[in-house]
């Protein structure tokens, strides 16, 4: 036989149905009890009975605690690391633009050095002309003079020439000053903003170690909380076994008894179909899908549609292909109750609450009494209102026969 089987978290994994695929069914369910049955999570409280043990429940709540409040200490820390990083970005920034304004400067004070130097090359040719044309300049021009007038006019020339260089060299002088203090308070200013940033690159080596640390604690911390959760769930699954098996003990134990009842007492009549309040005709095929239902075992966490598919092998009606998803396109045609029918199977392609769930849906079987049967990792009776709620968040939950087979018939 080697049509193919799927599960997922639901509808979660595709297998063959061959030699192979048993020894793979095996690796997955054991892949799937050290991963600690991760699709238990999220699911309706009032659809688990069995719980883990005080210890481990208490031991779980105080590392998540634990693990959310170092997470609280690590975001404030990068919160607080990336305000840091901002105020150097600005220091820097003002570093830069201090450092253009005293290379700014420096050109300045060059240019007026080029001036002042300039000047003092001219008023030194000047001396050196009137030495080699052979005494004062200043004298001859006012010996020269032919009138008072123009001895008074020579004079105020030569007190003007005198003036002007005078005042040009002072001018210099005090512009050279002037810039030499702006270079100077420039370069104080730069020295205090270096100072600046390095305390800020301090603080952010200070905060990278913080960081560092907490992370650390935060992983292992993590660490804790996955092996804790993976214990949880194991000791859920295993809670969840044992009451499935004195369920399934109790109910062979009942049927035993009504079996002995009726042989004795003569009658034969209908068979009655499992919590479902209706009768089958001749303990029909609707008999015979419930009865699977609740005589097959969890083939495992994860594999809902595998489930399904082993209900129907057990019932003699063969395999039914496929993921959840598939059997929700090929067989669930309705969502309206009035059309749901014991033996029906009931799905969605696709739901929020596991990632593979999101991709493979979920897949149950309709047992009558308002109750879906469907694996979670272990075999629960689930009110269909309840399941169609929590399920029908994505898509719209629809039901119909699988394989196309009409069990009413």
């Amino acid at each position: 036989m080697s049509q193919h089987l799927s599960n997922t978290p639901s509808g979660a994994l595709d297998v063959q149905r061959n030699g192979a695929a048993l020894s793979r069914r095996a690796a997955i369910k054991a892949a799937f009890a050290a991963a600690g049955a991760a699709v238990l999570f999220g699911l309706p409280r009032q659809a688990r009975a069995a719980t883990a043990t005080k210890e481990t429940t208490e031991a779980l709540e105080k590392a998540q605690a634990q693990l959310d409040e170092a997470q609280a200490q690590l975001d404030s820390i990068s919160a607080q690391f990336e305000d840091l990083s901002q105020q150097l970005d600005d220091t820097l920034g003002q570093i830069e633009v201090v450092q253009e304004q005293i290379d700014e400067t420096q050109a300045q004070i060059d240019e007026q050095q080029l001036e002042l130097e300039k000047k003092q090359e001219i008023l030194a040719d000047r001396v050196s002309t009137s030495y080699k044309e052979g005494g004062n300049s200043a004298i001859s021009l006012l010996l020269s003079s032919t009138s008072f007038d123009e001895l008074i006019s020579n004079v105020y020339y030569i007190d003007k020439v005198n003036a002007n260089d005078q005042q040009t060299i002072e001018d210099i002088h005090r512009i050279q000053d002037e810039l030499a203090q702006h270079k100077a308070d420039l370069e104080q200013q730069q020295a205090d903003l270096e100072e600046l940033k390095e305390q800020q690159v301090q603080q952010l080596d200070a905060m990278k170690a913080k960081k560092d640390e907490v992370q650390t604690l935060l992983d292992g911390l993590s660490d804790d909380v996955k092996d804790l959760m993976a214990k949880r769930d194991a000791e859920i699954l295993e809670a969840a076994r044992q009451e499935e098996l004195a369920r399934q003990a109790a109910e062979e134990a009942a049927r035993q008894e009504a079996a002995n009842s009726s042989s004795g007492g003569g009658g034969g009549g209908t068979t009655s179909i499992p919590g479902s309040g209706q009768a089958s005709a001749g303990a029909g095929a609707q008999q015979r899908i419930v009865d699977s239902a609740y005589s097959t075992p969890s083939p495992g966490a994860g594999l809902c549609a595998w489930w399904v598919a082993d209900v129907f092998i057990n019932a003699g009606f063969g395999t039914v292909p496929g993921n959840a998803d598939d059997m929700y396109a090929a067989y669930c045609t309705s969502s309206n109750k009035a059309n749901l029918k014991v033996g029906m199977i009931i799905a969605v392609p696709s739901h929020p609450h596991t990632s593979a769930g999101a991709i493979y849906g979920h897949v149950g079987i309709y047992v009558g009494n308002n109750t879906v049967r469907d694996n979670i990792g272990y075999i629960r009776d689930i009110n269909v209102d309840s399941w169609i709620a929590y399920y029908g968040l994505t898509t719209t939950p629809r039901w119909g026969w699988a394989l196309g087979i009409n069990l009413e018939g």
